[in-house]
């Protein structure tokens, strides 16, 4: 069976959480509490922004922030490398932007493994959940399987009949729920089906 693949990049490919965390939590000024941070984060980061009462024009510099913690601290999951070798094409679309997304594929030298990255704003589509980017990929691409950690990264897919991953996240509507690429293995590469 062939495995084509498409992944999001923050908190699926990458743990990019405690980054995305600890520059949210700078930027707000506030003394708040990271795992309810993470809740907020996990929905989007407009979300977040609206809940905690931070203007939404200081997202050019949360990206700031971000970009550099996550040079610094952000690291791919674990057994993630046996996944994208074993899968025939992986893909990924993102919100990231090119620079520190392509800055961390190639520190852990996984830029190998992908035929095309979409970073959703920088190549003018409208920010997941609309399915833009998942319509362009498709039509340049065979895709059999979208990858993500929250509900935005699968609706898409489910719109466009794509079977989805739900990616350490219980309480997102997917084909499967994995909370490790150990269990992606033994789930969907040794059986090659959802």
């Amino acid at each position: 069976m062939k495995l084509n693949i498409l992944w999001d990049f923050d908190g699926t490919l990458f743990d990019t959480y405690p980054a995305l965390v600890e520059g949210f939590i700078e930027l707000s000024q506030q003394d708040l509490e990271a795992v309810e941070v993470l809740k907020w984060l996990k929905i989007d980061s407009l979300t977040a922004f609206k809940h905690y009462g931070i203007d939404k024009d200081k997202r050019a510099e949360y990206k700031r922030i971000d970009k550099q913690y996550s040079k610094e601290h952000s690291k791919p999951f674990e057994h993630l490398e046996e996944v994208l070798s074993a899968a025939d094409n992986n893909i990924i679309v993102t919100h990231r932007d090119m620079e520190s997304t392509m800055y961390l594929l190639e520190k852990y030298h996984l830029t190998r493994y992908f035929k095309e990255i979409v970073s959703v704003e920088e190549q003018g589509f409208d920010r997941k959940p609309h399915p833009s980017s998942y319509e362009y990929v498709l039509k340049n691409h065979q895709i059999d399987l979208v990858v993500g950690d929250r509900e935005l990264d699968l609706l898409p897919a489910r719109k466009l009949g794509i079977k989805t991953v739900a990616f350490q996240n219980q309480n997102i509507e997917a084909d499967v729920h994995l909370e490790t690429y150990e269990d992606f293995i033994a789930s969907i590469l040794k059986k090659k089906s959802l």
